[in-house]
């Protein structure tokens, strides 16, 4: 059954964030714990620790907690929002999203050196560019968008090897890879 949801939490950011990870809509783990990727069989925190964390240093980990998590983003200059503020949906099913209204990307793209979007699953990419690219465009803001596989465990099709690649090329091309290790290191 359907319900109308509140996304119910904020951006992780600060001014040293380069890239901007948006997903569509928390899934209802995540805004239970008021945090990104919280599902404990959701991908993404294995994907970026596999990606950014710095094998030199055995406490650049993601760990478990919200605490951890938003530490290991910071500490890699790493964005995470939503495209949508609110919607109707059943579960986590980004499927059954309806009357989504968009979050304003805006002032986050103003206020941070933000060279990269990338959303997570096709739904995300989807109302990314039907809702905020537009606007953004308006407001003279043209940053590019790369869309990324999802990392829910409703994409069994995808083992963890395969999203580590994906993404892994994906953030190769897009040059973010290189922009972590930049601003993480001072080179």
């Amino acid at each position: 059954m359907s319900e109308h949801v509140e996304h119910g939490f904020g951006p992780v950011w600060d001014s040293e964030s380069r890239i901007l990870v948006l997903g569509s809509m928390p899934s209802p783990k995540s805004r239970k714990a008021a945090f990104y990727y919280m599902h404990p069989q959701n991908r993404f925190w294995p994907v970026m620790q596999a990606l950014f964390a710095d094998p030199a240093d055995p406490s650049d980990v993601t760990g478990d907690s919200l605490q951890s998590r938003h530490a290991f983003a910071m500490r890699h200059h790493i964005a995470l929002w939503d495209v949508i503020a609110s919607c109707d949906i059943t579960g986590a099913s980004d499927a059954s999203i309806r009357n989504a209204t968009p979050n304003d990307l805006t002032p986050l793209l103003r206020d941070a050196p933000i060279a990269r979007i990338f959303t997570t699953g096709a739904k995300s990419a989807q109302l990314y560019r039907r809702l905020i690219e537009p606007r953004l465009a308006a407001t003279g803001i043209t940053i590019g968008m790369t869309p990324l596989p999802s990392t829910s465990p409703a994409n069994a099709s995808m083992r963890l090897p395969a999203l580590i690649e994906a993404y892994r090329l994906a953030f190769q091309s897009a040059g973010a890879l290189e922009m972590a290790d930049e601003t993480v290191t001072g080179l």
